[in-house]
């Protein structure tokens, strides 16, 4: 449940382990994204009344559920990964998930690190998703960096994490919140953008228009 509206605006910190010679593809880095921001939203820290996030958490999601990805490397990712927060490894990518924090209270081991040099490549066209796994489909007409998409995968499973029941969220867990981002076919998207599935609408603070449907959530268990 979403708690009550803190007079405090929260976002999400993302990092993103991006070494200059050894990059992660960019599928990679969006699916540990996504990933992250569910382990982060199930981590008994946020969801126990008691738990160390708990509260900022609930304050966070009283508000926009902001999340902002920024990048390190070498000595600046060490750091990063001393400070409390969770990392997520999904084949070449890392991203490390921190608990929400004021929009300008930012730690300065965060707040130093780049948000610009998010631009990563996808060595080979990715998979077809698996059969029964959800999926996250971007927007095929939309040109985002991997920083921004990886924000708004982040919005899509959380939208989609929201809505499922405890028994839904219980199993998702227990598949290690396995999950698949794509780009959806030109052909195939209004359908899906009009499939009354979870969908993202960016509010435009960064390199897309405001109201810009960014992401459909398909998930295999039924919303509330």
């Amino acid at each position: 449940m979403i708690g009550a509206v803190s007079s405090i605006e929260y976002v999400l910190p993302l990092v993103a382990h991006i070494e200059k010679d050894e990059p992660p593809a960019r599928t990679d880095a969006l699916e540990a994204a996504a990933r992250a921001v569910l382990v982060l939203l199930a981590d008994v820290r946020s969801t126990d009344p008691e738990g160390d996030w708990h509260e900022v958490v609930e304050a966070w999601q009283g508000h926009r559920i902001r999340k902002v990805v920024r990048r390190a490397r070498g000595g600046e990712w060490r750091r990063a990964g001393a400070l409390p927060g969770i990392t997520v490894a999904h084949r070449t990518a890392e991203v490390r998930v921190y608990p929400p924090i004021p929009l300008d209270g930012w730690p300065k081991d965060l707040a130093r690190l780049q948000v610009s040099g998010t631009d990563l490549d996808e060595p080979a066209p990715p998979p077809a998703a698996d059969p029964g796994q959800p999926v996250l489909w971007l927007n095929p007409s939309l040109e985002m960096t991997a920083g921004k998409a990886m924000a708004q995968v982040g919005h899509g499973a959380h939208i989609a994490w929201m809505g499922l029941g405890p028994g839904a969220r219980k199993e998702w867990a227990a598949r290690d919140f396995d999950l698949a981002v794509r780009v959806a076919d030109p052909a195939a998207w209004p359908a899906l953008a009009g499939s009354g599935r979870p969908v993202v609408r960016d509010a435009g603070f960064t390199e897309i228009a405001p109201g810009s449907c960014t992401v459909v959530a398909d998930v295999p268990w039924p919303t509330r």
